[in-house]
């Protein structure tokens, strides 16, 4: 006799608003309104879907199809009685109340892990759902011939069609925190010389106010421009999220290429349903220890010009809620003249040079009207370097250095930063942590920080700086806004952890009550260092401490062995001597109020660091996966 497979424990999160069909979702969560339709059984071969679902009466059919498929046995108990169902708009006051129940799963750049980290197998992407104004319950000639002969019917269409309209509408019932609109552009101008950003934090109120935090929808926000076509290029997108930034933001109908990493079915199928969306995987080669890790976002606007965001940030609702992320957008890009000199234009970083050749190594046809329309852009406003890591074994680029990973960086760093103290510790801070040998000496203090360790001082006899990480604990997850779950964007595993034990007395625990995100788990990627005086560099980046993302050198080949890199990350540099347009304190941003006048760097996080104490432990995957088990499990006592 087979056993039942057991309704999930653990409510969807969305409630009547969730608009998913991924069948793993409803393996994964419960979903009251879905299961009690289905218990009371179907009239006429169709399911019954009670009025105060009307407004999203197909997807609903759609998902009792699901849970009757995976659940049958809810057919076949006996039928229950039709009761009102709840929805959230009657819930919201208590809603409130109630911790975060957002169960992810982690973006996966380490491969050491299991096929049970797979992001698609415990944080299913939504579908398709793009929020039209134009929905009909209408399908043809047919059906309006029957409104037009029952007055009656008519009016009970249209008011369904109203209620549709009503709800989709009010930008509220889709995202927690909405940015008041035409604002951006001054945001963006106050920021500078940075241009760092973080994300809003639902939990922290005093973010949504923040002049250096921004929502998604800001990104789209009409002040920056009038949109005519986009691209983004990230790991993990939830395209029914996308779409509906875009719906909410009026531009849902432009021109977009996506180019992702994990493969979800709506992404497969986007096209057919938005026929202006491209939606493409990135090929890895086969490699599968290879992860598209970037996150990027090309804005082109109707006047020709462009903007780039790099971001630390997936594209989906739960790195957008109460995570902390960083972002870099661009001043805006005009167009160059038609018969301007093909150098003209560039950075003085060089950025637009680095970012093409990034852009190229995709070897993807649907790019080249964006890298065409780039190479015809004027770059010179960006201060900041592109700094990138792209898949397979690279050599040094003559005239040029070290292309990609952290030769790079070191290459950069040996050109422009200023001579820093060697007891100046190289602080990384990241929400993965890969496998990084028996001791610190295997890889972090040797190969990876030969090259973070460099400035433009002379050659000598030099002392390794110290390495320290900043990941959080246990206990700093715990306190999080969303409790054990806000660990869900921080893929580390024990196993890894129990290989190396020379981890702990580096590590440093994530504290950011200055900028109102103590509570709000860093799925952010940074690398720094400072002085008393001031920061020499900072680095944004989608790369985390990890081999994969930074790369190694393959240490068999004994004449120029090549730089292998398994990850596709992407990053910006920020140096002083680039971004500060001022003749006095070249050398490094200040940390505090500048007698110069010059804008203090907005660090993510708190200074001085708080060291782990002997109680402290990093927090590993295993923790949530095993909480989210016994909450299971308590509730079916």
């Amino acid at each position: 006799m087979f056993k039942r497979k057991q309704v999930p424990t653990v409510e969807c999160q969305y409630k009547t608003n969730c608009y998913r069909k991924n069948p793993a979702h409803f393996e994964q969560f419960g979903h009251t309104h879905i299961q009690t339709i289905v218990q009371q059984g179907k009239e006429n071969g169709e399911f019954v879907v009670p009025s105060e679902l009307e407004f999203s009466k197909d997807i609903v059919k759609v998902q009792c199809e699901i849970v009757e498929k995976l659940f049958p046995h809810l057919m076949s108990d006996q039928p229950a009685k039709r009761v009102a169902i709840q929805t959230n708009k009657e819930e919201k006051v208590q809603a409130k109340e109630v911790p975060s129940t957002k169960t992810v799963l982690p973006e996966t750049p380490e491969k050491v892990i299991n096929i049970d980290e797979s992001p698609s197998k415990l944080n299913p992407e939504a579908p398709v759902f793009t929020p039209s104004p134009k929905a009909s319950t209408s399908s043809g000639p047919d059906s309006i011939s029957v409104q037009l002969s029952n007055p009656q019917n008519d009016v009970v269409k249209e008011k369904e069609r109203e209620a549709k309209r009503k709800i989709v509408r009010n930008i509220h019932e889709y995202f927690d925190v909405v940015a008041p609109k035409g604002k951006m552009a001054q945001k963006l101008e106050q920021a500078a010389p940075y241009n760092f950003f973080l994300t809003t934090i639902t939990a922290s109120k005093a973010t949504h106010s923040e002049p250096l935090s921004v929502t998604f929808m800001e990104l789209l926000d009409e002040s920056l421009g009038e949109l005519e076509n986009s691209v983004h290029i990230n790991f993990m997108v939830d395209i029914a999220w996308l779409m509906a930034n875009y719906y909410f933001a009026g531009q849902d109908e432009k021109p977009m290429l996506v180019l992702y990493g994990d493969e979800t079915p709506d992404l497969r199928m986007i096209s057919s349903t938005k026929p202006n969306v491209t939606a493409m995987k990135v090929d890895m080669g086969g490699n599968p220890f290879s992860v598209h890790h970037s996150k990027i976002s090309i804005l082109c606007y109707k006047d020709g010009s462009s903007r780039i965001v790099i971001s630390t940030a997936n594209l989906y609702v739960d790195d957008w809620h109460n995570r902390t992320q960083g972002l870099w957008i661009s001043n805006t890009l005009p167009p160059m003249a038609e018969d301007a000199d093909t150098t003209a234009g560039e950075s003085i970083t060089g950025f637009r040079d680095d970012f093409i050749r990034y852009l190229t190594t995709y070897k993807l046809s649907k790019l080249q009207p964006w890298i065409t329309r780039l190479r015809k852009t004027d770059f010179s406003s960006v201060n900041v370097f592109f700094v990138a890591s792209v898949p397979g074994g690279h050599r040094d680029i003559p005239n040029r250095g070290p292309p990609w990973g952290h030769p790079r960086v070191g290459y950069l760093l040996s050109k422009h930063a200023a001579p820093i103290d060697d007891a100046a510790a190289i602080v990384a801070q990241s929400s993965s942590i890969g496998s990084l040998g028996p001791n610190v000496s295997s890889y972090c203090t040797a190969e990876w920080a030969n090259s973070f360790r460099k400035d433009s001082a002379l050659l000598g006899i030099r002392r390794t700086p110290q390495f320290k990480l900043i990941y959080p604990s246990y206990n700093n997850v715990k306190n999080s806004h969303d409790d054990l779950l806000g660990g869900g964007c921080l893929p580390y595993r024990r196993a890894n952890n129990e290989k190396q034990p020379w981890l702990k007395q580096h590590l440093y625990q994530w504290k950011s009550k200055s900028r109102n995100r103590n509570q709000a788990m860093p799925h952010i990627k940074t690398y720094a260092r400072w002085t008393d005086r001031g920061l020499y560099w900072f680095l944004l980046t989608s790369a985390n401490m990890s081999k994969a993302a930074w790369g190694v050198y393959n240490k068999s080949s004994k004449i120029d062995p090549p730089l292998r890199i398994n990850n596709y990350e992407a990053g910006v540099l920020f140096l002083p001597k680039f971004v500060i347009k001022s003749e006095k304190a070249m050398n490094y941003f200040p940390l505090d109020q500048d007698k110069n006048n010059i804008p203090k760097f907005p660090m993510p996080y708190d200074l001085p660091l708080t060291q782990y104490s002997p109680e402290d432990v990093p927090f590993v995957m295993d923790h949530l996966e095993y909480w989210v088990q016994q909450q299971g499990t308590s509730k079916k006592k």
